[in-house]
């Protein structure tokens, strides 16, 4: 047993977004024990921790201790392409930018480079689990599992299968029959590995697999039914399904209106509902469902998400990509009223911050400055929601992460506020004023130099 000694903050329970704020734990003298198994035996005031666990190993962290971060959504082979110029939204920057950086992966020895530097970016700024867009590629594919199973970080990623696009695209594409086979492949190799021998359910695993079309314009209506086909046969075991939704279409013509009047669709997420032939008639298996996030859905219709409610699929809200990409911003009231979960997702690399609460700083403005009365503050305790539990809940994994309750798995991480200019002294100040004011500070202050320590499952992680 080993007992780290700190401000323990948290969001704690099962509560909804509304209800965060009624659970958020803010402990100035806490404390953590987490035992041989990874697992928390105690957490709350370190002057009420039980006799049987005080005379165990203590460290003094002298710093915040928070709940290991979780990104739904983020591209490794998009790992150096931050802040590429495209000169245009979401498909120009496609075409000019990402598809030639990410056909450069196709060298095994470049794609294990780029995932080396890939883990060190999550581990600096406390990603302890991330679903992760992945390469085309089945060797660097191969080389992300590797080293995210060597540092000890949770990944749940899946190549990125496109059988149709422009010539600027040509590396990344394959036949329907290869995308399937590859998929499969990828499921059998690296679905439920786990190193530790923790894990005795695949779904709780290090490793886990997704299967992942970019978007509705990088497939056909036959890929479509082929990876339906596929996810009947593994959703079972705990596959995920990832993909982009509703992300740009800010003159009209952009993406959401080329899949509409590619497929002949009522709206796009039929396009993911085995409703992908024209008139929106079925023609295959839904891809939607518990383990299914999808990202952005800025432009979404109120079918769709009833829809993503009723299916109890989740959205990956990523406000700093949709600054980036002139996306527009994600209507924040209409969505939550729908019921639907929504998680954070740094968008790496559309998006150009790997810390999430710099992602969370994106979130709190951009719905400050929605207009009228559809403008909101969110708390702090919904910001650290979303960056924290809403993730685990998206991955289908709230029993085991996302918070610091007793009994769950011990990913967290220490932040020094010291190692930060200022950050103390903010924080001091933010305190007088009560817990959320506290943690308000903290996560629009906080940079990655905070970030002194991160955990999985109580074992410290490293590059």
């Amino acid at each position: 047993m080993t007992i780290y000694r700190g401000h323990l903050i948290h969001v704690a329970g099962s509560p909804t977004l509304a209800r965060a704020p009624e659970t958020l734990v803010s402990i100035p003298d806490g404390a953590l024990a987490v035992d041989g198994t990874g697992r928390i035996r105690y957490s709350g005031a370190w002057d009420a921790i039980p006799a049987e666990l005080a005379l165990d190993d203590v460290v003094l962290t002298g710093g915040c201790l928070l709940p290991g971060f979780v990104d739904t959504h983020l591209h490794f082979p998009q790992t150096f392409t931050t802040d590429a110029f495209g000169g245009g939204e979401l498909l120009e920057w496609l075409e000019r930018c990402v598809f030639p950086a990410e056909s450069r992966l196709s060298d095994p020895v470049f794609a294990d480079l780029v995932a080396a530097e890939f883990v060190r970016r999550r581990i600096a700024v406390g990603t302890t689990s991330a679903l992760v867009f992945g390469s085309a590629f089945p060797a660097a594919q191969d080389a992300l599992f590797r080293r995210g199973l060597a540092a000890g970080l949770r990944t749940v990623s899946g190549r990125g299968i496109q059988t149709v696009g422009p010539a600027s695209a040509a590396p990344l594409l394959t036949s329907e029959d290869a995308a399937i086979g590859l998929a499969r492949d990828e499921i059998a190799r690296w679905h439920g590995q786990d190193p530790t021998g923790l894990a005795a359910d695949p779904r709780a695993a290090l490793a886990q697999v997704a299967v992942v079309p970019r978007f509705s314009l990088a497939v056909t209506t036959e890929t479509l039914s082929a990876l339906g086909d596929l996810y009947a046969d593994v959703r079972g075991d705990g596959v995920y399904f990832h993909s982009h939704l509703n992300e740009n279409d800010r003159r009209g013509d952009g993406e959401i209106q080329a899949v509409r009047d590619l497929y002949g669709v009522e709206c796009y997420l039929d396009t993911y509902d085995g409703r992908f032939l024209a008139g929106s008639r079925r023609g295959g298996e839904s891809l939607l469902g518990r383990r299914s996030i999808l990202a952005h859905a800025v432009h979404c219709h109120d079918r769709e998400l009833e829809r993503l409610a009723e299916t109890g699929s989740s959205i990956a809200h990523c406000p700093t990509s949709q600054l980036f990409l002139g996306s527009g911003t994600m209507p924040w009231r209409r969505t939550v009223a729908s019921g639907t979960n929504i998680s954070i997702g740094t968008d790496i690399g559309a998006g150009d911050e790997w810390l999430i609460p710099r992602v969370l700083n994106d979130c709190y403005k951009v719905h400050m400055s929605e207009t009228g009365t559809d403008a909101e503050a969110l708390h702090p305790a919904q910001l650290l929601f979303l960056g924290t539990l809403a993730g685990a809940r998206a991955l289908d994994q709230e029993s085991s992460i996302g918070n610091l309750d007793a009994g769950k798995e011990a990913d967290f991480l220490v932040v020094d506020a010291g190692a930060q200019p200022g950050l103390s002294e903010a924080l001091a100040a933010a305190a007088e004023r009560g817990p959320a004011s506290h943690l308000f500070t903290l996560l629009m202050g906080m940079r990655e130099q905070a970030v002194d320590q991160v955990f999985v499952r109580g074992s410290r992680v490293v590059a």
